[in-house]
């Protein structure tokens, strides 16, 4: 099930499902201990003498409130003549997750309704050692396991107490958990404390005037120690969670920048898919600068593992794109966090969790002949040295970036520049961007010929004249390398990647034409100008190559992309949908716009992506091509960043075609 919407302040992070249930609950830091494992925990109510959690059988309308990171979900009931307005926040300020329950009557009655919320916590990853208890100093639940803690509040306001609860044993020795006694009578058991596999409910009761409404509150406040608790507590308590609710819709509102943006023309649905796109990358970024990939933890269901790490890739993209969208300061928390991460010899391993330790990885030290080889993705490595320099360009930080001159920006270029094949000059063998397949990549050629381009860059402005020379030395011959041999004459397209010959071991070169979607990294890293014969001719033949073939459409990864296919007719799907994809193609149709309405029409592709993403704008990985139902996970950051860095690539050539219209008529 995918991920609805997504809440956060960069220590706590909250993910909904489609029942809008609470699913991952991160703290306190992104990424690294998911509270809940993926296991959801209930909301709904009692009205009438029988239980109804929000489910499928309501009619569900989630969304961002404007552009904040605060919800309005609508959940109305027919059959029971119920409709609840909720909005839910996680406070800029406080480790605390706020939300407001607005119950409506449709059935011109008045009702008595019990608004239920369970917790279903899995402390630190595992329902081992926990306990849940009613705490009467706070008048709340609490949760806790060792330095994690949760308190569980709610009520009405001004007094903010609720008017039952229950904790209890789940999944263990045939109980289920005290939902259970909410579904049966809709009464909770008050029983006071609970060990080991446990969860826990509350229970609020309104009165709902006939035609009228009234409001709920409910919170989770999280700290490391039960002392942090207790100022939560009071933070709550003295403000309201409503106004908590308020002023985190307002900070995040003054974020996004809603009322200061020229957007020259770029339709209402893009202008805000792009708003939300900066808000969910945003609330991805981890308060010490990591950049996660993705929180959705249903993906575990796959490979036992998550997309909850900091890719050094991922992460120089979306840094990028924030840097041109006007948010240098995500940008610099990365860098400072990014670049110490680099080996002593100048290269990133695989990827990091977000408090700097190494993250899981599936390459290998040693390759099927049994030779000792790095494990690394060398387009990584590149990209941050790449990002850095436009960051640089971009804000003009000079004092901020020189620290990272030596330290960083020499030692990966050094790499980059030894990392070569001498026969070729082309860079050595390492893992493609998608991690599955090892060899020369054109993508990561491109990756480390931007590196070095941007490391000769910095040398000349800090005045290193050698560095310069040999970085733009090394940096023409990768470029020149990849003309001679990835050029493929046959297909008219660059290779997707090469495997050179290796007459020790008797193997031969592989060339593998493969249409692949990361081709188009050729383009917007700049290794060849859009002039280039070469370059037109590859990317022009992609969008036919990869194109799916059913109503859903989009773009395939490549052909044959294999991960979470749905059918083996490849000339139909030759892989399912990807966003980022989208994204590419659309940024190369308007590098080659000659008019506004060429440009317009190269919108098309994130017009594909706008359609295509969540009712909140929360944009998957992939979708499904017969169903478009969301693949992998929802949201992945990369997707977000790669439409908000194409909508800066239109804005960036309108302003350029109006100036140079401006300037024929002057």
């Amino acid at each position: 099930m995918s991920r609805s919407i997504v809440l956060g302040n960069g220590r706590m992070l909250l993910n909904f499902d489609d029942n809008y249930w609470i699913r991952d609950v991160y703290f306190p830091h992104l990424g690294i201990e998911n509270h809940t494992e993926g296991h959801a925990s209930r909301f709904g109510i009692a009205v009438d003498g029988r239980t109804h959690w929000v489910d499928a059988r309501w009619r569900l309308d989630i969304r961002y409130d404007g552009s904040s990171l605060v919800s309005r979900v609508v959940a109305r009931n027919e059959a029971i003549g119920i409709e609840l307005v909720i909005r839910d926040a996680v406070d800029r300020e406080v480790d605390a997750f706020c939300r407001e329950v607005t119950v409506h009557d449709l059935s011109g009655h008045d009702r008595r309704v019990r608004v239920f919320h369970h917790q279903d916590f899995y402390i630190s990853g595992t329902d081992v050692g926990d306990t849940a208890l009613y705490d009467p100093d706070l008048t709340s639940i609490v949760q806790y396991k060792r330095n994690r803690y949760f308190m569980i509040g709610g009520g009405r306001a001004p007094d903010y107490q609720f008017d039952a609860f229950a904790t209890g044993k789940k999944g263990f020795a045939g109980a289920e958990g005290t939902w259970v006694d909410a579904e049966g009578d809709g009464e909770l058991s008050g029983n006071a404390i609970t060990q080991g596999s446990v969860d826990s409910t509350i229970a609020v009761d309104v009165l709902v005037p006939a035609g009228g409404s009234a409001k709920v509150y409910y919170w989770i406040g999280a700290g490391e120690r039960y002392g942090e608790l207790l100022k939560v507590n009071s933070r709550i308590r003295r403000h309201g969670p409503g106004a908590l609710i308020d002023r985190t819709a307002a900070y995040w509102r003054v974020w996004a920048r809603a009322d200061d943006t020229e957007f020259h023309g770029l339709p209402q649905e893009l202008v805000d898919l792009y708003r939300t796109s900066l808000l969910v990358m945003r609330a991805h970024v981890d308060h010490e600068g990591a950049i996660i990939a993705a929180l959705d933890s249903d993906i575990t269901h796959f490979a036992r593992d998550t997309y909850t790490y900091m890719w050094p890739r991922d992460g120089a993209l979306t840094v990028d794109a924030f840097d041109r969208a006007g948010y240098p300061a995500v940008a610099r928390k990365f860098f400072k966090f990014t670049t110490g991460l680099l080996k002593r010899e100048g290269y990133f391993l695989h990827k990091y969790n977000p408090d700097r330790s190494l993250a899981s990885s599936w390459h290998p030290f040693l390759n099927e002949y049994g030779e000792k080889i790095l494990p690394i993705q060398e387009d990584e490595t590149g990209l941050v040295v790449w990002a850095l320099w436009r960051h640089y360009k971009l804000q003009g930080d000079l004092e901020d970036v020189h620290q990272y001159y030596r330290t960083f920006v020499v030692r990966a270029a050094e790499f980059m520049s030894e990392y070569r094949d001498q026969a070729t000059g082309l860079p050595l063998p390492s893992w493609d961007l998608w991690e599955e397949r090892r060899g020369v990549l054109s993508f990561t050629c491109a990756a480390v010929w931007a590196g070095l381009d941007a490391a000769a860059k910095f040398a000349h402005a800090f005045g290193d004249a050698a560095r310069h020379m040999r970085f733009q030395r090394a940096a023409e011959e990768v470029r020149s390398a990849m003309r001679e041999h990835l050029w493929d004459e046959e297909t008219g397209r660059f290779l997707r990647m090469l495997i050179p010959a290796n007459a020790r071991l008797g193997r031969e070169e592989a060339r593998d034409s493969t249409p692949d979607m990361s081709l188009f990294g050729l383009h917007f890293l700049g290794a060849f100008d859009r002039s280039e014969p070469r370059l037109v001719s590859t990317l022009d033949s992609l969008e036919e190559a990869l194109r799916v073939h059913t109503p859903i459409g989009g773009m395939a990864r490549y052909s044959g992309d294999y991960y979470h296919a749905v059918t083996d007719d490849l000339a139909m799907v030759p892989g399912n949908p990807w966003f980022i994809g989208q994204s590419w193609l659309s940024r190369w149709k308007m590098s080659g716009a000659a008019t506004v309405a060429e440009l317009d029409a190269a919108l098309d592709p994130l017009r594909w992506m706008a359609a295509h993403a969540t009712s909140a704008g929360l944009l998957p990985e992939q979708i499904h091509p017969f169903t478009g139902e969301p693949l992998a996970v929802t949201p992945l950051t990369w997707s977000h960043a790669s439409f908000v860095a194409a909508v800066h690539d239109y804005l960036d050539r309108r302003l350029h075609m109006r100036s140079a219209l401006n300037a024929g008529f002057s």
